[in-house]
């Protein structure tokens, strides 16, 4: 969903289905499936199963929590091994410009 894979409005596979592709037991993407629909991110329909939430918003929040997320990571890891700010940014600088024109770089 975040990546857009998945897109708004599109109809997330079934459970099974989604067990098989990940390797995991039904029970536990049922799991998720759920946690998805309480946290917004997709809707079930009686009959005709889930979809991808339509509120472009939400998945925009959700992009950017996870990239929160990575960065939060990134800087406790950065400042383990001792950088300064200075040097994180000119590495992320030096990183992001290696990736223009890059689609994963959007």
């Amino acid at each position: 969903m975040a990546t857009g894979e998945w897109a708004a409005g599109a109809r997330v596979p079934g459970v099974r289905e989604l067990a098989v592709d990940v390797g995991v037991n039904p029970n536990t993407v049922q799991r998720a499936l759920a946690e998805l629909e309480r946290e917004g991110l997709c809707r079930s329909e009686r009959t005709a199963g889930r979809y991808v939430t339509d509120d472009g918003d939400r998945l925009d929040r959700l992009r950017v929590e996870l990239v929160g997320d990575a960065a939060d990571d990134f800087i406790a890891r950065a400042r383990g091994l001792g950088l300064d700010r200075a040097q994180i940014q000119r590495l992320l600088d030096d990183r992001w410009n290696q990736h223009d024109g890059d689609d994963r770089a959007r």
